[in-house]
């Protein structure tokens, strides 16, 4: 059966109907899932392994069959594990129904089909009994239901129905806990992605400072977690205002909790500072005595032990309410609260002298609901759009580049999302000023932000889409200047901001014969890499820790071969550190004074590899050049030549094309160059490319 989905078509604009096959959702979170990533995770793996089969043994010196529960068993990996290990019998839960189909050809596939039961059900709907999908209740409760923030995936309300319907009281559970941490730490750089700072203007008439409005600056922010890899964040971007401390944690053997609840620690600052914010990650013990541990602590935690490089896991930054002055000595308070799904903090100062009493009745105050963004900012603008409109030096680029193109009598109209070239266009000498928003949150958002700096009747807002523009809007007026960044809510992949040039082209009607466009052109970019460790979710796993579990590899290619494989995939190489095995080289260019042609735009051709190591795939990024002589990288900003080390924009997520060689993980002699042919198709705004290895 075929199915007509609606897309919006993030680089013309258009809303589009395609159809689709009925896999088509199935392949496409296939495609993109992490199950490579988990799979490769040796350490995960090995811990998994040994505190599963230390609980299969107590189980059997207690003299009792080990009847195993596995929920969210993917490949059935873990439940493998447990039979191998002595386990009587496993009921293997896995919801998503192709996971399912696969997990019951690799159990099959490795001889334990008479050991293990593939039930394709939410844990919730499984019954127990002589009818049912159990026979009896499971004396070994066996997950991995956890995200980066621990409970992101809903494994507190999972295991305390499993506690209440599915296992035995008192039963081993692997992992056996779970412990959070916490470390509060001052970052102008993280705090960036929460708030925006005062922008500074070198104008005609001198400095002019824009301030975020009062609601802004109130702003709590929104309640998701920030999960990135702490482990590539520079020890200079950050400062540690406290040790380490434990703020709680879960014993998943006993009775689970899912209901709201606030856990408090005291800490005492180490250092003078700003307390901006929480970063946070967990450990997870396989075993009652904590002697199989797991942990996803970052590098200057454990400086010693080598760290297991992974996805799936990574490490959490939180970002308190508001900054703290805090004094080396002095003592705090570090109250997380949580509901079923999400974790967020509070930071008081102790007070002298305080009772039991008043220290319960201030946790009860601040243990309020998860926050709400206020001020619409943070549902406009995501945390790298923060840092990247508080990045000072790439503001001074624009301020430069409005510069040479404004006049006294310039008509200006500004296209992009949220953006502050307005005001920049106003205080550089613009005669008018209009700005064109395509949402009703961008458009309560700008005028908050002119209103605070007095703007509101300099620059007029138009909240209409581009095709849609009138005269009237403009107040029969030619622009004489169109800019943008451009930026793009909607844009996942950086030429998906070539928006900007449809825009263009929709307004053409209302530019004067001889408008300045700014950015002048785009070009694309692409560089042959080799990945430190981000090629490991793309890479088959053939055989985990003596299980063979190809049939996931071979169902990853499948749904990958559907479409995906021929598609770059969008990801912040700041946090994926690689090589440069090739020069970087232009292979596009986009001219916006131009309007979008009828015709695509192609071009093919070689790079040479100048490095030995191993081609895992092509990066590509847009430069967008503002004048002649200033452009902006959304992608390489800096070279190393010597070993080909890479520093990215650390503001935008780069476009990553994985070579088939990774995915088919074919052994390749010492390949010399790189073919590629890319293909831009004007009508869809589409890119498609294919590389071939020399």
């Amino acid at each position: 059966m075929k199915t007509f989905c609606g897309r919006a078509n993030p680089t013309t604009g258009s809303m589009e109907w395609l159809e689709e096959g009925e896999d088509y959702d199935y392949h496409q979170e296939i495609a993109r899932s992490r199950y490579a990533d988990m799979l490769h995770d040796k350490d995960r793996n090995v811990k998994y392994y040994q505190g599963i089969h230390a609980a299969v043994s107590r189980v059997k010196e207690r003299g009792e069959k080990a009847i195993v529960l596995d929920i969210g068993t993917g490949t059935g990996l873990l439940s493998m594990m447990a039979a191998s290990a002595g386990a009587d019998f496993c009921y293997a839960i896995e919801v998503f129904k192709p996971m399912a189909n696969a997990a019951v050809k690799i159990v099959e596939k490795n001889g334990f089909s008479d050991k293990i039961k593939v039930i394709n059900k939410h844990s919730t709907e499984v019954t127990v009994g002589p009818d049912g999908d159990m026979q009896c209740r499971a004396n070994i409760l066996v997950t991995e239901l956890f995200d980066t923030e621990l409970i992101g995936e809903g494994a507190l309300p999972t295991y305390e129905h499993a506690h209440k319907y599915l296992v035995q009281e008192g039963c081993e559970a692997v992992p056996h806990r779970a412990t959070v941490y916490v470390q509060l730490v001052e970052s102008r750089r993280m705090w960036s992605w929460k708030k925006l700072f005062p922008v500074h203007v070198e104008a005609e008439d001198g400095e002019k400072i824009l301030i975020p409005p009062s609601e802004m600056e109130n702003c709590p922010g929104l309640p998701s977690v920030c999960d990135i890899q702490l482990n590539q964040m520079p020890s200079g971007d950050f400062s540690t205002l406290s040790d380490v401390v434990k703020m709680f944690s879960v014993d998943f053997s006993k009775p689970v909790q899912s209901a709201s609840t606030c856990y408090r620690v005291q800490l005492e600052a180490v250092k003078s500072g700003k307390a901006q914010i929480v970063l946070s990650w967990w450990d997870i013990d396989m075993d009652p005595s904590g002697m199989i541990n797991c942990s996803m602590a970052p590098y200057w935690v454990k400086p010693t032990s080598a760290l297991q490089w992974r996805d799936h896991w990574m490490q959490c930054v939180y970002f308190l309410p508001r900054e703290e002055p805090v004094l080396q000595g002095e003592k705090l308070h570090l109250t997380a609260c949580r509901d079923e799904y999400s974790v967020w903090y509070n930071l008081q100062k102790a007070r002298e002298g305080e009772s039991r009493a008043d220290e319960e009745e201030q946790k009860a105050d601040v243990c309020v609901q998860s926050p709400v963004c206020r001020c619409r900012a943070h549902l406009l603008w995501n945390r790298p759009r923060f840092g990247e409109l508080n990045d000072q030096s790439r503001t001074r680029q624009y301020v430069q580049s409005l510069r040479k193109v404004l006049k006294t009598d310039s008509i200006c109209l500004c296209i992009s999302d949220g953006s502050l070239l307005p005001v920049l266009a106003h205080y550089l000498g613009a005669k008018q000023v209009f700005t064109l928003e395509n949402s009703g949150v961008a458009c309560s958002v700008m005028e908050k932000f002119f209103k605070a700096n007095n703007l509101e009747d300099k620059i007029k807002i138009i909240e209409v889409r581009p095709e849609l523009l009138k005269p009237s809007h403009l107040e029969d007026k030619k622009i004489s200047v169109l800019v943008g960044e451009p930026f793009f809510t909607t844009s996942l992949l950086p030429w998906h901001n070539l928006y900007f040039w449809y825009a263009r082209t929709a307004v053409s009607s209302h530019l004067a014969s001889n408008v300045t466009v700014l950015p002048q052109s785009a070009s694309l970019h692409m560089m042959i890499v080799e990945f430190q460790d981000l090629w490991r979710i793309r890479s088959p796993c053939g055989i985990c820790e003596g299980f063979d579990v190809r049939t996931m590899d071979d169902m990853i290619k499948d749904s990958l071969n559907f479409r995906e494989s021929k598609e770059a995939e969008p990801h912040p190489l700041w946090e994926y550190p690689c090589k440069s095995l090739s020069e970087p080289q232009e292979v596009l260019t986009f001219d916006f004074t131009k309007t979008v042609p009828e015709h695509c735009l192609s071009t093919e051709g070689s790079v040479k590899l100048l490095r030995k190591g191993k081609s895992h795939g092509a990066v590509l990024w847009m430069e967008y050049h503002l004048t002649a002589d200033i452009s902006v990288s959304t992608g390489l900003m800096k070279l190393s030549n010597e070993k080909g080390n890479c520093e990215w924009n650390p503001h935008c997520k780069q476009a990553v094309y994985f070579f088939s060689s990774v995915i088919e993980s074919e052994i390749l002699s010492d390949p010399t160059a790189v073919e590629y042919a890319m293909n831009f198709d004007t009508k869809t705004g589409e890119i498609a490319m294919d590389f071939k290895l020399l």
